[in-house]
C-alpha cells in the first residue's frame, strides 16, 4: 500500500455522494437515459468542492495563525476519502473490492475529523487563556498509512484479519482437516457426478458440506469463544460500528460481525454471501443447492452455524427462512454491504447528534405548510440546537453513501435535512432540490414550500452577515 506524504498545501475536498442498500428508488426503464445522464454530472460536481466542516470550524481555521496540526488533519481527512473512493470505484469489478479496506479507510477519515476538533478546541481554549505557546507539533506519522486507530495501522489491522484466519487454519489441522480439502472434495465431486453421472441418495450427506460444516464450526469457535467476539444489542457507542474497534473490543454491530466473518472465511478461500432479512444481515456459503444449508447435522444446520442465535428468535424474520425462501433473497454486493455499514452509521451519529432533543426526526420540519405559515417571520433561530461533531459524522457518512448512488431520493432528503440543521442552507436548498427531481410527485409537493422557506433562510442570512438588522417577511 502506497504512502502519501501529507504536507500540509491546499485542501480540495472530494464531497461525494451517497449509497444505499435498498435498490427500490432508483430510476429504471425508459429513465435509464436520464439516470445515466444524471449521475455523471453529480459524481463530476463533487471534485470541484472544498472539505466542509461546521461553518463555525471553518471560520477559525481561517482566522486563527499558527495551525499547521488542524490542517494536517484536514488533508488526512482529503486522502482517506480519496482512498475511500478509489476502493469502491464502478471502474473496479465489486469481487474485487476489500470490505475492511473500505471501512478502514472511513474509521481513519472519522478519526482525523475527531482529531480535528481535539486541535481546534485546544487552540481556541489557549486563545481564551492568552497563551502564547500554542504548539503545532506534527504526529509522529506523515501519512494516511501509518495513522494508528486504536495502537495499529491499516496494514496492520488487515494483518489481524489475516492471523485470525491463521487461528482457524489451526483449529482444522488440529482436527486433521486442511483448508486444502474443499478443492480435493470439488474435484471428486466433478469426476464422480458430472464425468460419471452418480447420483446422491436423498439420506446421505455430500460430505463437502460436511467439511464446510467443520470450516465454520472452526470460524466460530476462534471468532466466539476464543477471541470472545459477541454482537452489541443496543448501537449507543460508535465504536460498535467500527471496524478497528469491533476488532480491538470484540464488541459490535450485526453488520460489522458479518464483515469479519466474509473477511475471514475469504482468507480460508471459501465464498461467503449474504443478504437483509428485515432487521439481520444474514450470512451463508455460497452454493447452488440451497436445500443443503438447511439439513442438520450435529445438531445444526449450515445456516444455523453462521447466523447463530437469530435462526432460533421467533421475532426474527430470519426463522421462517427455508431453503426455497432463500433463493428469492438478493444476494448483497460488496458495495452493499458497505452501504449498509454507512446507512447504520448515519442513523447512529444522528442519533447521539439529536439525544437532546426526544423524538427529533430528520423529517419533522417536513410537516405541512399551510399557506398562512408563509406569512411568519423567517426565523433561523427556530432550528433545533443538535451537537454538531456528531451531525457532521452523519454528514460525512450520508457523502460516502452518495458516491455510491446519487439518485436515492430518500437518503438524498435525509442529507438536504442534515445540511438544513447544520444551518448550511445554500448547500441545503441544493440538496431538496435535486431530491424533489427525483421523488414522487407526493413527496415533491412535501418538499416545495419547505425549500422555498429554506430559500428565505439563506437570504437572511446573507442579509444579517452584510450587518442588516431585523428578519426578512413573506409579503
Amino acid at each position: 500500500m502506497s504512502c502519501v506524504l501529507l504536507t500540509g498545501g491546499t485542501y480540495i475536498d472530494h464531497r461525494p455522494f451517497r449509497y444505499d442498500y435498498n435498490p427500490i428508488w432508483c430510476w429504471n426503464g425508459d429513465e435509464q437515459v436520464k439516470k445515466n445522464k444524471f449521475t455523471s454530472t453529480l459524481i463530476g460536481s463533487h471534485k470541484r468542492m472544498r472539505l466542509r466542516f461546521s461553518p463555525m470550524a471553518s471560520s477559525a481555521l481561517a482566522t486563527s495563525k499558527n495551525l499547521s496540526l488542524p490542517k494536517f488533519y484536514q488533508e488526512v481527512l482529503e486522502v482517506a476519502r480519496e482512498r475511500f473512493t478509489e476502493e469502491i470505484s464502478f471502474q473496479s469489478k465489486d469481487k474485487d473490492i476489500s470490505l475492511a479496506k473500505a471501512l478502514l479507510y472511513i474509521a481513519a477519515e472519522d478519526e482525523a475529523f475527531m482529531a480535528f476538533y481535539r486541535e481546534m478546541d485546544a487552540h481556541s481554549l489557549q486563545i481564551e487563556r492568552s497563551d502564547a505557546s500554542v504548539s503545532s507539533d506534527g504526529p509522529e506519522w506523515e501519512c494516511l498509512e501509518q495513522m494508528p486507530l486504536a495502537g495499529k495501522r491499516i496494514n496492520e489491522w488487515l494483518t489481524e484479519l489475516d492471523t485470525i484466519a491463521k487461528e482457524v487454519m489451526a483449529e482444522l489441522e488440529s482436527r486433521d482437516i486442511g483448508c486444502h480439502l474443499v478443492e480435493v472434495l470439488e474435484a471428486v465431486n466433478l469426476v464422480l457426478f458430472k464425468s460419471r453421472g452418480f447420483k446422491r441418495s436423498p439420506v446421505l450427506v455430500d460430505p463437502k458440506y460436511s467439511y464446510l460444516h467443520s470450516v465454520l464450526e472452526a470460524v466460530n469457535l476462534v471468532l466466539f469463544k476464543s477471541r470472545g467476539f459477541k454482537r452489541s444489542p443496543v448501537l449507543v457507542d460508535p465504536k460498535y460500528s467500527y471496524l478497528h474497534s469491533v476488532l480491538n473490543s470484540g464488541n459490535g454491530s450485526a453488520i460489522l460481525l458479518s464483515i469479519i466473518y466474509i473477511e475471514i472465511c475469504r482468507r480460508l478461500n471459501l465464498t461467503i454471501v449474504g443478504s437483509r432479512v428485515g432487521e439481520d444481515f444474514l450470512i451463508w456459503p455460497q452454493n447452488g443447492n440451497p436445500e443443503e444449508l438447511f439439513k442438520v447435522t450435529s445438531g445444526h444446520s449450515l445456516f444455523g452455524v453462521v447466523n447463530g442465535k437469530c435462526m432460533d428468535d421467533p421475532k426474527s424474520k430470519a426463522s421462517d427462512l427455508r431453503s426455497n425462501s432463500l433463493s428469492g433473497l438478493d444476494i448483497a454486493t460488496n458495495r452493499d454491504i458497505i452501504g449498509i455499514a454507512l446507512a447504520n452509521l448515519i442513523r447512529l451519529h444522528w442519533k447521539r447528534a439529536s439525544r437532546t432533543n426526544h423524538g427529533l426526526m430528520l423529517t419533522s420540519p417536513l410537516r405541512p405548510v399551510h399557506d398562512n405559515d408563509k406569512l411568519k417571520v423567517i426565523d433561523g433561530s427556530n432550528v433545533p440546537l443538535v451537537r454538531p461533531q456528531d451531525l457532521r459524522l452523519a454528514i460525512m457518512a450520508s457523502e460516502r453513501l452518495l458516491i455510491l448512488q446519487p439518485h436515492n431520493w430518500a437518503l438524498r432528503r435525509d442529507h438536504g435535512m442534515m445540511l438544513y440543521y447544520s444551518r448550511e442552507y445554500k448547500e441545503a436548498v441544493r440538496e431538496l432540490s435535486i431530491c424533489m427531481a427525483f421523488a414522487p410527485e407526493e413527496e415533491a409537493e412535501v418538499l416545495e414550500p419547505f425549500v422555498e422557506k429554506l430559500h428565505l433562510l439563506r437570504l437572511e442570512s446573507s442579509w444579517k452577515s452584510l450587518g442588516h438588522k431585523g428578519s426578512l417577511k413573506v409579503t
